[in-house]
């Protein structure tokens, strides 16, 4: 389904295209087209498109699409896409600020060889906007026990500066403006041996590749931890309320529907085995969500983020 908003947008610098399809957009490959697809060439600019845009005019950020399913009918909205003039990382003191679309290993790379260590952002999919929306974490470290302050644009245009206490940063959650756009971050990092920090990220990236189906098509973990709190990585771990713990549980591990299936090496990962839609991927979560409350009680909660419309097709 496609269509051409009637809608008049402001001028910009940037890149607005209409009917963009997103599916090459996001991780999993899936999903209808954006009425607007909006790459803004800069902070300014992006400003003064929002205070331009018709207020009524819904908005939607996206970083690389790492954690995304967009549904087959797509978005009635503009989706606001940051790139290139938004990746930059600069180190001052202890202080990393890095841009919204700037990667999250690049982030840690970048600090570690400045002796800075947000380690924890190595095995992290996707940009620093999406990290600080989710308040990422992994081995018993999350964003915020780092972020100091984000700037963010407004729905209406205005550039703010936000303290990390304002987002009500938890697990995999926090309180942003609605329709804010994170343009970048600053995180107060401890100090660190650069040769032992990148050695403890080469660690890391070994330890992820053994457990988790990196080579296939997925959007990270699927499902939050029922316990909570994300894999400490110590060897006294408990696992009795990790997602792929209950999904074990429920005999879901391998799991097909369509083209969509629940990773047989993670069965926290559903991936896009064979040509999956938007609707097999998220149909088949659903169904894992019914098992697990049928075989624990448990209501998994999704963490990968679904937007959009179902296809009327």
């Amino acid at each position: 389904m496609t269509r051409r908003p009637e809608t008049r947008l402001p001028e910009t610098r940037g890149v607005l295209t209409p009917n963009r399809p997103l599916a090459d957009l996001t991780w999993l490959r899936v999903g209808g087209p954006a009425d607007w697809l909006y790459q803004p060439a800069d902070e300014a600019d992006l400003a003064a498109f929002l205070a331009a845009l018709d207020p009524l005019v819904p908005v939607f950020p996206i970083g690389v699409g790492s954690n995304l399913i967009v549904r087959d009918g797509g978005i009635r909205a503009v989706v606001i896409r940051l790139g290139r003039g938004f990746n930059g990382i600069s180190i001052a003191g202890d202080r990393v600020t890095a841009g919204a679309a700037a990667l999250d290993a690049h982030v840690a790379r970048r600090a570690a060889e400045a002796g800075l260590d947000l380690t924890f952002l190595r095995t992290i999919p996707g940009s620093i906007g999406g990290a600080v929306r989710m308040n990422a974490g992994c081995y018993g470290s999350y964003v915020a026990d780092v972020l100091e302050e984000v700037r963010v644009v407004t729905r209406d245009g205005r550039v703010e500066t936000l303290p990390a206490s304002a987002l009500n940063l938890r697990y995999r959650q926090s309180d942003l403006p609605e329709g804010s756009v994170i343009v970048s971050a600053t995180f107060r990092a401890g100090r660190g041996d650069p040769a032992t920090l990148e050695a403890r990220m080469v660690d890391q990236i070994a330890r992820r590749d053994a457990s988790q189906p990196t080579k296939d098509r997925s959007a990270g973990s699927t499902f939050r931890n029922p316990a909570g709190f994300s894999s400490t990585g110590r060897a006294d771990d408990s696992h009795e309320l990790k997602a792929w713990k209950v999904i074990d549980d429920a005999g879901m591990r391998g799991a097909r529907l369509g083209g969509a299936q629940m990773s047989t090496m993670h069965s926290n990962f559903l991936i896009n085995a064979n040509r999956a839609t938007a609707a097999d991927l998220e149909n088949l979560g659903e169904e894992v969500r019914k098992k697990v409350f049928q075989s624990s009680g448990i209501t998994l909660e999704w963490e990968i983020m679904r937007v959009g419309e179902t296809s009327q097709d």
